[in-house]
């Protein structure tokens, strides 16, 4: 079908006032206090409801090694 009016201005703009991004709905971590994503793992301490899911250590250890290991390389 082919629109046949021509909407007025205020019309479009009531039509697109819904349209505006909202922003992320943060949460405390219960362990380290920063901010995180609600049900998801703290990025920071690797924690989700009182599990530690995430060897947060571990991971920046593994980094840590594998840029030591292209400096030497290099």
């Amino acid at each position: 079908m082919v629109i046949r009016m021509r909407h007025t201005r205020a019309h479009t703009a009531n039509r697109r006032s819904h349209h505006a991004l909202k922003g992320a709905r943060l949460s405390l971590c219960s362990n380290c206090q920063t901010p995180k994503y609600n049900h998801r793992v703290c990025l920071n301490c690797g924690q989700y409801k009182g599990m530690t899911v995430i060897d947060v250590n571990k991971k920046i250890a593994k980094k840590a090694k594998k840029t030591k290991e292209r400096e030497t390389a290099r």
